[in-house]
Order: structure tokens, then sequence, then C-alpha cells
């Protein structure tokens, strides 16, 4: 565990270098495309955009399976103190800067947007909310690990197929139908590349379940303080499905991200100003039940308790904030690449797992099952390894 402060140090550090790189990377591409007239060059350049879309989500997917580790480097706080420390970074401040360094003129933005947009963006985030919330008490209580595999596997299902499935049943020409990719080949792949992810995440469950059976209470103890299995499973289930609304969400503030292009701001950021209004309803959720928890369980010390290292606990809160910001901002950018499709959705819940998975392995949570059982959650993640360069190949076709 010596190693653990200059994993998470290092790693964030790395995001602003990655993000540098790729932004300027991908402003490259698009100011080069002006140029192109060759067939095999408009090829190139669409391979190119379904690499920067699945890189955009990858490092999205990098922040939101790591959040959570600074959290454990937090002492002598509950859990309701550090997770709205770290809500406040995350919901409030971080969007609020990025909005503000990437899309000009944002607050107008969100003035001049239509009040219908803006509440269904709104309410959406605070259905997310819930679904954050538990998310939350779904890695307390089943560790990194199962608790993403879990939840994220739902949200995965959710999120992929019921935005299309939704624009099929009304008959939207806003976004990726449903009929759509069942009538093109790379909508085929797509949707193969979703079916494989689901079935990864199924194997990574079951190799949850095995862990289970395979450990001591005292070995679930030393890797997860709180684990329980019925009450995790019973949150996981929730948070899961109305996770999904954040995606439902990004549609509804659509119009405010296209608001954004048209005043000039760059496509690749066009979704922070949604995420801003989308967060607001996030804030609002946890803020409300952590306050709530304050009070019963008489936590407020928490905040201004000199016995514990307030520094620290304020430091590494805001650090797993910030980090989980960092999958929506990617996310984003990824989105403007690929479109708010399946595909997006299914790369970033993948990635997601994928990560938090090797942050599992890492910290212990496997630690004394068998051999077994240790394949078997290897083998999931090889099958999500390979969902995703299912559903990159797809968005190249």
């Amino acid at each position: 565990m010596q190693l653990f402060p200059v994993l998470v140090t290092g790693g964030t550090l790395f995001f602003p270098l990655i993000a540098l790189f790729l932004v300027l990377l991908s402003m490259t591409v698009q100011d080069s495309i002006c140029l192109r007239v060759s067939y095999i060059e408009a090829q190139l350049h669409i391979h190119m955009q379904a690499i920067l879309g699945v890189a955009f989500h990858f490092i999205g997917g990098f922040a939101s399976g790591s959040f959570y580790v600074p959290f454990r480097r937090v002492r002598g706080w509950a859990w309701e103190s550090y997770w709205i420390v770290g809500g406040f970074a995350s919901w409030l401040l971080v969007p609020f800067l990025a909005a503000y360094l990437t899309v000009p003129n944002f607050l107008k933005i969100i003035q001049a947007a239509d009040p219908n947009t803006l509440f269904w963006t709104y309410f959406l985030g605070v259905l997310w909310g819930v679904g954050g919330l538990t998310f939350g008490l779904g890695l307390r209580y089943l560790g990194i690990s199962l608790g993403q595999t879990v939840m994220l596997g739902l949200s995965a299902a959710f999120g992929a197929l019921m935005p299309p499935l939704y624009r099929d049943i009304v008959s939207s020409n806003s976004g990726e139908t449903l009929t759509g990719m069942l009538g093109a080949t790379g909508g085929q792949v797509v949707l193969l590349g979703i079916l494989v992810c689901l079935v990864g995440i199924v194997i990574s469950g079951k190799a949850g379940m095995m862990k289970e059976n395979d450990m001591t209470a005292e070995q679930k103890q030393t890797g997860i303080k709180e684990f329980n299995l019925s009450k995790g499973i019973t949150v996981a289930v929730i948070s899961g499905i109305l996770s999904a609304c954040f995606n439902y969400a990004i549609e509804a503030g659509k119009p405010m991200a296209e608001m954004a292009v048209q005043m000039g701001s760059n496509p690749l950021f066009q979704n922070n100003v949604a995420f801003v209004v989308i967060l607001w309803g996030g804030l609002t959720t946890n803020f409300i039940w952590c306050m709530l928890l304050n009070i019963k369980n008489r936590t407020f010390s928490d905040y201004t308790n000199k016995e514990t290292p307030l520094a620290s606990n304020y430091l590494f809160s805001a650090l797993a904030g910030t980090t989980w910001y960092m999958q929506f901002f990617f996310y984003g950018m990824g989105e403007s690449k690929l479109g708010n499709g399946a595909s997006s959705w299914i790369l970033h819940m993948a990635f997601i797992i994928l990560i938090s998975n090797v942050w599992g392995i890492l910290l212990g949570e496997w630690r004394g099952v068998h051999r077994r059982t240790f394949a078997t959650i290897i083998s999931g993640i090889a099958v999500i390894i390979l969902s995703v360069t299912i559903v990159g190949f797809g968005n190249s076709l």
C-alpha cells in the first residue's frame, strides 16, 4: 500500500497532460478535414473520429472507475460527510470552472434556454442524483469491483438502448434510432458489441457471487470494511437503473449544447454547458440526503473535528470529486465524436467496469479467493475488452 498515494496522485496529474494531447490531436484532425477531398482521406477521417471517441471514453472511464480510491484515504469521517464534500467539487465547483474555460457565455446560454429544456435536464439530473447517491452506498457495501460491475451493468443496458428506442417510439430524428441501427452494418456491429459487453458484465457478476462463497467474513472485512451483500445488491439495482438517467439528461440538454456551438464554442466541449444543469440536479439530491444523515448520525462535527486530519480529508474528498467529474468532461468529448447513441454509453460503462475491476484487484478485494474465481473475473474483463473493440469497429463502418 506504500504505492497507493503515488498511484492516486500520479494518475490524477496525468489527466491534464493526456487531455491536452488528445484535445490538440482532435483539433488538428478537425482542421485538416477541411482540406481533404479524396474518398480515402474521408474514410481516414471517419476512422480517426472513432479512435478519438474511444480514447476520450477510456479516459472518462478511467476517471469514474478510479474516483472512489481517494475516499479510502479519508480518516475519521462518516460516509455522508466525505461524500458531500466530494460532491461540491464534482457537481458544483469543477463543472462551473470547466464550462467557464470551454464554453464562452455559458450562463447566458442557460438563461436563454427554453424552460422545458431546463426542467427536464435538471429533473433527470435529480433522478440521476438518486442513482449516484445509491452508487456510493453500493460501493460502500459491495466494494469497488463487484459494486461497479453490478450497478454499471444495469446502467449500461438501460442507458445504451432506451434512448434509441425512445426516438423510434416518438419518431424523433434528433439522433440514433434502434431501427436505424438494425438496418445498417455499423449499427448491427455496435449492437453485437453491446451484447458482448453485457455477457462480460454477467461473467464479472458471477465472479462476484463466487467470491462471496469463497471468502470468510474476516477476509471480506479486510478488503471491504462494511461488506453487506443484501444491502449492496438492493441499492445497486436502484442505482444501476437511475444512473442511466444521466444519458437521458444529456439528450434533454441537447438544445443548450447546440446553442453553444452556434455561438462559436468548440463542438468538442458543447456538452459542458448541459453538464452544469444536470449536475445541479445531482447536487440537490445528494445534498438533501447527506444533510439528513448528518443530522440523524450527529456527524456535522466531522467538518471541523481537529482530531481528524482535516486538511487531508478535504483534499482527498475534493480529489475524488474532481476525478468523478472528469468522467463527464471526457464523456462529453467522446460523445461529440461518436454521438450520444448506444455506442458512447456502452463504451463509457465498459471502461468504468474495466478500470474498477483492476482497482479492486490492486486493492486486495479479490485476495483469498479460489483460482477459478479469479480466473472468472479475468475472463469477464477480457470479454468487456473485446466488446469495446467491437463497438469501436462498428463506429468506424
